[in-house]
């Protein structure tokens, strides 16, 4: 080969090792945006694959705290006394918002300060405690009023659902209701004692002793 046709040869060798170094120089940038951008893919695809952090999970029906050997007042504007609620165990499912209650006794006052008792194996109350429902071996005894000479009520069966502000009880399974010396039995149960009204339904049976005072 002549010295005139090696010429662009070198040429072309010393134009390739510039070009090599100053990509040399370059390479770790290069490198280092090659791994941002693998980071990136990984971040935005991950989510997709194992779920989006934070994400609320779905709700499940476990207890989120507990209380034992408890008792929990509540009162009215002027400072009366208005409920009690006892229990042996009681645990709070966040899912519902509701209490569960082991071995409940209740205790409310109306306005006129008679007195209700209600008792039962369990109890499942929603958040403020307006609503009970009683399960297995359920008793709601109502006083008089002080004063009057109305005769105590009582509603038992396996299943009493208590509305505390209305002041009723309801019931689709079997109860007896007793007042006074009389005691009636049915099917199932609507009462309300604002209104004074007890729909007994289903198999009612009833037994009426007369007042010894008439």
């Amino acid at each position: 080969m002549t010295a005139a046709g090696a010429l662009p040869l070198v040429q072309a060798w010393r134009w390739a090792r510039r070009t090599w170094d100053r990509l040399a120089i370059y390479l770790p940038v290069i490198l280092m945006g090659v791994l941002a951008l693998g980071t990136y893919w990984l971040a935005s695809n991950t989510p997709s694959l194992l779920g989006a952090p934070g994400a609320p999970l779905p709700p499940v029906h476990e207890p989120d705290y507990f209380m034992r050997g408890f008792s929990v007042k509540s009162f009215g504007p002027a400072g009366r006394l208005k409920s009690e609620v006892f229990g042996t165990e009681a645990r709070h499912y966040p899912d519902t918002d509701t209490l569960e209650i082991d071995n409940p006794r209740m205790r409310s006052y109306d306005e006129s300060g008679a007195l209700t008792v209600a008792t039962g194996r369990r109890a499942i109350s929603n958040a403020d405690g307006s609503e009970v429902q009683l399960i297995e071996d359920a008793v709601v005894r109502r006083e008089p009023a002080p004063g009057s000479e109305a005769p105590p009520m009582e509603i038992r069966g396996e299943f009493l659902h208590v509305f505390v502000n209305t002041e009723q009880v309801r019931s689709h399974k079997p109860v007896v209701l007793v007042r006074g010396n009389d005691r009636f039995t049915a099917d199932s149960l609507d009462y309300d004692h604002l209104d004074r009204i007890g729909e007994l339904h289903g198999r009612v049976r009833g037994t009426l002793v007369p007042d010894p005072r008439r």
